[in-house]
């Protein structure tokens, strides 16, 4: 199978291209490095060890004698991505190439447009470039199960049955994104939805859970990690707790922490997207997978993490919480189903405590990257105070 992945240089797009390359498939990549700007943008870096991609194509190529095209470039630029498409004529897409963090998108209006504007054009790009040059390739797009919200209904995979004054019809489920990210996942989905209608492309949408993990089996048989963020615009809550944890830093959950998500680890979103690829849909379907394992609170993961680390480590760590930056329910129903992975053959491969071991164990390793960079873990970026922050415009008083 030719597989093109856009985003290679990620966080799950590396090691999925890990997985494809291992299996044999044809695989190229499509990357423009905008996470490393940004995150260097809010001061931040990875803390796993990762090279340039170009540098790891090279060292997977002396590991399997294979070559891998890199398609260097931004996939909201529409004559970048149909060329890329032309040339390289993929059997299926995977579309991971987009600006992944809730909290960046609410820094301000700048930054609130530059998702805006690159995720939603890299959807629509891609998906007239798949209808003009392999209109039956399969588009696998990653959502989020942040595009539901925290309705106090149970959440279906995508759509559900709806009465109403005495008639029936079965409809996409009603969205409640929390952040400015989270509706540009809403519009591509909508979008996405649309083209299939158009055009009969097949597209699987995938509603992601919160994913944790520094490694899958082939970053443990290759050495090449992927990134691993801990601040608090791109790292995620779980990441920050582990890295509070090993710096001597209070753990910090938002609120009252009753906040609750999906989650799965880094190797079983692998595993899911990998049958996705390989189970693709029907010509002319379109199909949302909700793609977690389980879900916690975010008292939850603190307390977990607290556990796994003086049970392990051998250290105390202590949890404070801390005003919640964010405009949610602290405390809220959650029961999202999620059945359709598993009829096609997916079993979770490992436990969150399990998993914390090895991720605890990585940090360990690189808690000197960790001390470094202790001022951008406590959470800065306030929903509600989100400026114009653009050179040469005031932002009115009380608003920043």
């Amino acid at each position: 199978m030719k597989i093109l992945i856009m985003g290679a240089d990620g966080y799950i797009g590396w090691p999925l291209f890990l997985r494809e390359s291992m299996k044999g498939h044809e695989v190229a990549a499509l990357d423009n490095y905008f996470t490393r700007r940004r995150v260097k943008e809010v001061e931040s870096d990875s803390v796993s060890p990762i090279l340039s991609l170009s540098s790891r194509l090279r060292k997977l190529s002396e590991l399997t004698g294979r070559e891998y095209p890199l398609y260097r470039g931004n996939a909201s630029n529409p004559s970048f991505l149909l060329n890329t498409v032309r040339e390289f004529r993929p059997d299926a897409i995977v579309h991971l190439a987009e600006q992944r963090s809730a909290p960046y998108s609410m820094l301000g209006l700048k930054q609130a447009s530059a998702t805006m504007s690159n995720n939603i054009l890299s959807t629509m790009n891609l998906i007239y470039a798949v209808k003009e040059y392999v209109p039956d390739a399969h588009i696998l797009k990653l959502g989020t199960m942040g595009e539901y919200g925290t309705p106090n209904i149970d959440i279906p995979e995508g759509f559900f049955e709806v009465s109403y004054n005495g008639r029936k019809d079965y409809l996409p489920f009603p969205k409640q994104a929390g952040s400015w990210y989270h509706w540009t996942k809403v519009h591509d989905s909508n979008n996405l939805m649309f083209a299939n209608r158009l055009w009969k492309t097949p597209i699987t949408d995938v509603m992601q859970g919160v994913v944790y993990g520094t490694r899958t089996r082939e970053i443990t048989e290759t050495g090449l990690y992927t990134r691993f963020d801990i601040d608090e615009v791109w790292g995620t809550a779980l990441n920050r707790f582990c890295a509070q944890a090993v710096a001597g830093l209070p753990l910090t959950p938002y609120g009252k922490g009753g906040q609750t998500r999906g989650f799965l680890s880094l190797e079983d979103s692998i595993n899911c997207l990998d049958i996705a690829l390989h189970k693709p849909p029907a010509k002319g379907e379109y199909r949302v997978f909700n793609q977690f394992d389980e879900h916690y609170s975010v008292r939850y993961l603190a307390d977990t993490v607290k556990k796994v680390y003086e049970a392990e480590i051998g250290r105390t760590a202590n949890i404070v919480n801390v005003e919640n930056p964010r405009l949610e329910l602290e405390e809220h129903y959650y029961n999202p189903e999620h059945k359709k992975l598993r009829s096609l053959g997916y079993v979770p491969s490992s436990t969150l405590e399990n998993e914390l071991k090895v991720i605890l164990g990585d940090l360990e390793t690189w808690k000197k990257r960790i001390l470094s960079l202790r001022k951008v873990i406590t959470p800065k970026t306030f929903w509600n105070r989100s400026s114009v922050n653009i050179p040469g415009v005031q932002t009115p008083p009380g608003t920043s």
